[in-house]
């Protein structure tokens, strides 16, 4: 498919069809609720992911709202408390855009031995695009909102039902101010329902999990939700999605510490930081890297001369990316690619390139990046045994559910060179 092709057929076109069919280029996972992967590493080929390639990720079904009638509450710790309207958010504020690399913090889970809980996400559930909306900063500043040092801002979802648990996010105050956007378009257009219509927070460089769709509310305070309060507040559970889910728990852990606040932010310092934060929550994305051509077990026959170009993207949440390299043997040796294309922000991918001297047979091929901090990707995932609630040396932790996993993933490819 063209990339003029992939345009013209991002957007859904039967609303009632099965996600399958709405969504060609994804691989469905799950149908209820909605829960799918872009279908191949050549969709990330693009500098941005079309929405139709771009991963699904919902907990409960997924909403069907008219933006006329749908308002967004801000409570909690403001001078007056109010119901904002899609046209107040979208015509009485400033426009901002950025591109965020998102992904699911779920992630790669279907690379852990042995399994792990939840859906089994490959390397495909992540996604680079625009996202367009208002900066939450004015609409807090309008409503003359608390947003000193340690304060939330929690953001509910409101896909929930009956008695099912509401989704709901507590983002420090902090990131609030400095990025965070109420977006209702992606790609320039609006956001489909399975994306988010008629709008999401939307936080760059963080995992996706904190990026909660179909808001509903905002409530300043000053903890994340926690406590007797959140868990059977009007019957239901607003904590579960903050301090249950989305947190490391290794083996030995029969449920997450959790915590009325906490003031490490970075994801890889509280994984390595237990004595403050015994399980880790999953905030800003880890440092990783994917090869996106040639793709897993591709037959490959070269000129005389063997070239082969190997391209990939990069991305590291909140910090820059520092280099990639890549291993044509395994891991044996490795030699440092270089960085091309435009430069979309510092929440989006980096793409890179290198040119490979191929020798014939079955070879195993890995990109490694490496952060600003000098911090790499693990090679391998521990063994549950080990216990580990962080990164030690080359050693992605095993945790319960599956999260966060940056350890580079094998690529196999056959090489034929003609004579």
């Amino acid at each position: 498919m063209t990339p003029r092709d992939r345009n013209e057929t991002e957007a859904p076109q039967n609303k009632d069809a099965p996600l399958s069919e709405r969504y060609p280029g994804l691989e469905v996972l799950s149908a209820d609720p909605e829960n799918a992967q872009t279908a191949s590493r050549s969709h990330l080929e693009t500098y941005l992911t079309p929405r139709g390639e771009h991963y699904i990720r919902n907990h409960h079904r997924t909403p069907k709202i008219d933006e006329d009638e749908w308002t967004v509450s801000l409570t909690g710790m403001v001078t007056d408390e109010d119901e904002l309207t899609m046209d107040e958010i979208k015509h009485d504020y400033s426009t901002e855009s950025v591109v965020h690399m998102m992904e699911c913090s779920g992630n790669g889970r279907a690379f852990f031995s042995p399994e792990a809980e939840g859906d089994q996400w490959t390397d495909g559930a992540i996604g680079n695009a625009i996202w367009t909306g208002t900066p939450v900063r004015e609409i807090l500043n309008e409503y003359e909102a608390a947003t000193g040092d340690g304060l939330w801002l929690s953001v509910m979802g409101g896909e929930a039902i009956d008695d099912e648990d509401v989704y709901c996010r507590s983002i420090p105050m902090a990131k609030i101010l400095d990025d965070c956007l109420l977006a209702y378009e992606m790609n320039g257009k609006q956001l489909t329902a399975e994306h988010g219509h008629p709008v999401r927070l939307l936080v760059p460089g963080w995992f996706g999990n904190n990026s909660v769709k179909w808001v509903e509310r905002m409530h300043v305070m000053d903890t994340m939700v926690f406590g007797d309060e959140w868990t059977s507040k009007n019957g239901r559970d607003y904590t579960k999605y903050q301090q249950s889910s989305y947190r490391i728990l290794p083996a030995q852990d029969d449920e997450p510490k959790q915590y009325a606040s906490v003031d490490i932010f970075s994801t890889h310092d509280q994984m390595q930081s237990p004595d403050k934060i015994r399980n880790a929550y999953l905030f800003d994305q880890l440092v990783k890297s994917l090869i996106t051509s040639p793709t897993d077990d591709a037959e490959l026959t070269l000129p005389s001369d063997g070239k082969l170009e190997i391209t990939g993207i990069a991305w590291a949440g909140e910090d820059e990316v520092e280099h990639v390299e890549i291993s044509v043997d395994g891991g044996k040796t490795w030699h440092k690619a270089e960085f091309i294309g435009p430069e979309l922000g510092r929440h989006s991918v980096q793409k890179f390139r290198y040119v490979w001297n191929a020798d014939p047979g079955k070879q195993t091929l890995l990109s490694r990046a490496t952060d600003e901090h000098g911090r790499s990707q693990p090679a391998t995932i521990s063994d549950p045994e080990a216990g580990l609630r962080g990164i030690d040396g080359t050693e992605y932790p095993w945790n319960q559910k599956g999260y966060g996993n940056n350890a580079y993933v094998p690529l196999g490819v056959s090489v034929t060179v003609r004579e």
